[in-house]
């Protein structure tokens, strides 16, 4: 018995596109008619990753390599908003510390790519940022003394006059 001659999948897929177009399937998409973007430029896989991480709102700091990561994150931590996220002195002080530590371990570990430099945060600078960065504490407000109320003598303990 002979086998049924195969067709290659690309002309199946082929042929059912062309069937979609007959029945007017691909009419009136979004985007009909206007050019593609990005034609002009050369096509990268990294280029496309990041176009669809910003497209899709994320973070792109979640692809960075831990240096550049580490760079972009001292950036912000710096930042007047970053020190302003900070809710005390002791967590400024904490949060200072854990990222010279994992800059120091960055630098431990063997380079896997060109040396970048990431700069420690002078914990002390930070914490005169965070507290430049709060509001001056409220003065007490002082209450009038109390008046002291007149006591309310009972009728049967009224002295007579």
């Amino acid at each position: 018995m002979r086998e049924p001659v195969r067709r290659p999948f690309d002309d199946r897929v082929e042929r059912q596109v062309r069937e979609a177009q007959a029945r007017g399937a691909f009419d009136d998409l979004p985007g009909a008619g206007r050019p593609l973007r990005g034609l002009d430029r050369e096509f990268t896989v990294e280029g496309w990753a990041a176009e669809k991480v910003r497209r899709e709102g994320f973070d792109l700091s979640a692809v960075l390599p831990p240096a550049l990561a580490l760079r972009r994150e001292r950036e912000q931590l710096l930042d007047e908003a970053g020190v302003a996220a900070l809710r005390s002195e002791p967590e400024a002080r904490a949060v200072g510390e854990d990222f010279n530590a994992r800059v120091r371990e960055l630098y431990r570990r063997p380079a896997d790519g060109p040396l970048v430099v990431v700069p420690l945060v002078d914990v002390e600078d930070l914490v005169a940022r965070w507290r430049a960065a709060r509001p001056a504490p409220a003065a007490p407000v002082r209450q009038a003394p109390p008046v002291a109320a007149q006591r309310r003598r009972r009728w049967w303990r009224r002295r007579r006059k």
